[in-house]
């Protein structure tokens, strides 16, 4: 009779092998090998908004972990070239301008070199889902699926770590506790780079990761 682990396992094992099945690319299916250890991939993306059914990706930035050191001679940094124009709004945050990435990647070029770059790698990020679901949506005519690996959001470790720490002094309202982005790297005591750069954005959460690790080691 099977425990349930094992029955855990089983559907996993069935899942995986439905997906690589129905892999719209097979040349991607090493995304479903098993991970190297002790890897992953901290990414980040810049858009042309924050509506993930509209907006467009115009800039990832990508690096690899390996155990405690991020290994910045293996990023990746690319351009993409959206559809529509760029509005005056998302310049100012991101300072990408139309003639910025008028020589960039297609959408479906840029989606191919980050799979390739990425591997079967968890991918860590902060706000990581907002960023997971941009890609999926232009990875999804290329897969018919989205990413399958295992997604690490840097902002709920910080927040486990947080609420332990603070709740032995006194009660917790889920409140108390500030999960912004520069928030959180002060208060973990780790440099900060200029924001809204996605390869920039993409070390910090490498950096909050590795440290948030060490803490709850420790």
């Amino acid at each position: 009779m099977n425990t349930p682990l094992s029955s855990l396992n089983l559907w996993q094992k069935l899942k995986r092998e439905w997906l690589i099945y129905h892999l719209g690319d097979a040349s991607f299916r090493f995304m479903f090998d098993p991970a190297p250890a002790n890897e992953w991939v901290a990414l980040d993306c810049e858009t042309t908004g924050l509506n993930t059914r509209t907006d467009e990706i115009i800039s990832i930035g990508a690096v690899r972990i390996v155990g405690n050191r991020i290994m910045t001679s293996e990023r990746l940094e690319l351009l993409v070239r959206p559809e529509r124009g760029i509005s005056p709004e998302s310049v100012r945050v991101h300072r990408l301008r139309e003639r910025d990435v008028a020589q960039g990647l297609p959408i479906d070029e840029a989606m191919k070199q980050l799979m390739r770059f990425i591997g079967s790698r968890p991918l860590v990020g902060y706000f990581l889902q907002f960023d997971v679901s941009m890609l999926n949506r232009a990875i999804w005519p290329i897969l018919g699926q989205g990413l399958p690996q295992p997604k690490i959001e840097v902002s709920s470790l910080y927040y486990d770590y947080k609420y332990k720490q603070l709740d032995r002094i006194r009660h917790l309202d889920n409140d108390d506790i500030d999960l912004r982005f520069d928030t959180m790297m002060r208060d973990l005591d780790l440099p900060q780079r200029e924001a809204h750069d996605a390869l920039n954005d993409a070390v910090m959460a490498a950096l909050a990761f590795i440290k948030l690790r060490q803490l709850r080691i420790a």
